[in-house]
Order: C-alpha cells, then structure tokens, then sequence
C-alpha cells in the first residue's frame, strides 16, 4: 500500500477523544502527536517494503 497524502495525526487524537469521550490536556496531546510520529517514522521503512505479490496472505480467523 502506498499512501502518498501524510496522516494528519492530531486530527485522529481529536477524533479518538470524541469517539473514546476522552477530555485531554493540551500538553498530553502533543507528547501523543509527539510519540505518533514517532511510530509512522519507524514503520514508514517497513510499509516501503516492497512484496512479492506470490505471497499467501494472512487467513481470516472465525470463531
């Protein structure tokens, strides 16, 4: 998958707050924005990661 537009991750801790009925502070809202960055910066390597598209995928676990 390559998603050229940039995730726009103060946008989704607002979302999460709303959808969770969180109330955050302005100051753990940006070490969340911080520590997401973070995150997308360690797996943008991994998601560049091109596959062989002979690849099995994941099966779907039904209970």
């Amino acid at each position: 998958m390559n998603n050229s537009l940039p995730t726009d991750w103060a946008a989704y801790i607002r979302q999460m707050e709303a959808v969770l009925a969180l109330e955050l502070d302005e100051v753990r809202r940006q070490e969340l924005l911080t520590q997401y960055n973070r995150i997308a910066a360690m797996a943008e390597p991994l998601m560049a990661l091109p596959l062989d598209q002979r690849l099995e995928i994941a099966g779907v676990y039904r209970a």
